[in-house]
């Protein structure tokens, strides 16, 4: 679907960010329509099959609830996909996360598709760890030192399977980085498309 989006938008080729499940699509592109992607970046994301490291138990629990409140359930995915404290430092941006979420909620079906996607995955015959030799774009392995959802550990395990890859951890942030410090990850995205390394941040 996104080579054809790309073909049908005319553009030959592009730099490419999957976040998340996101991830699994870019790696996806990279692999079956290389000549499609320029720069690549994997954020907040792994490779999947049994060596990829698995949510914490107390994301897991967050995640894998569906017997209690549905607002206070929906409250527990933001925050255990934050860095600890989130809520104190900016309170109105989980609120008004909240209204948006109560306003246009995820249909379980599109939720259930997507915990089918990472349940394939997480197949060694599925995995993309002994594919991504392959890859021979620049790619940058973008993290939230405290994402809890999936393990900042896998940046290091993407960067052993990736010939020409980098990682930069995010400080003071989880798996909803973007969200939680816009201008620093827009700050080190927009360097590492420049080809540039991105000031005041430790590159592993």
């Amino acid at each position: 679907d996104t080579a054809g989006l790309l073909e049908a938008l005319g553009i030959r080729r592009a730099h490419v960010l999957g976040h998340s499940m996101g991830g699994f699509v870019a790696q996806s592109l990279v692999l079956d329509f290389p000549e499609r992607v320029d720069r690549l970046i994997l954020s907040a994301t792994n490779f999947g099959g049994p060596r990829a490291l698995p949510p914490t138990p107390e994301a897991m629990a967050v995640l894998t609830d569906v017997a209690s409140d549905p607002l206070e359930r929906l409250k527990r995915g933001i925050l255990v996909s934050c860095a600890p404290g989130f809520e104190a430092r900016q309170p109105q941006l989980v609120q008004d996360w909240l209204a948006y979420r109560i306003q246009d909620p995820i249909l379980p079906a599109p939720y259930q598709a997507q915990l089918a996607v990472g349940l394939a995955l997480s197949q060694e015959e599925n995995s993309f760890e002994r594919k991504l030799g392959q890859v021979k774009n620049p790619t940058l392995i973008l993290f939230g030192e405290f994402d809890r959802v999936v393990p900042p550990g896998n940046a290091e395990l993407l960067a052993q399977a990736l010939p020409h890859a980098r990682v930069t951890r995010l400080p003071d942030v989880g798996h909803f980085y973007p969200l939680e410090a816009p201008d620093t990850a827009n700050q080190v995205i927009i360097q590492f498309l420049k080809g540039e390394l991105p000031p005041n941040v430790k590159w592993d």
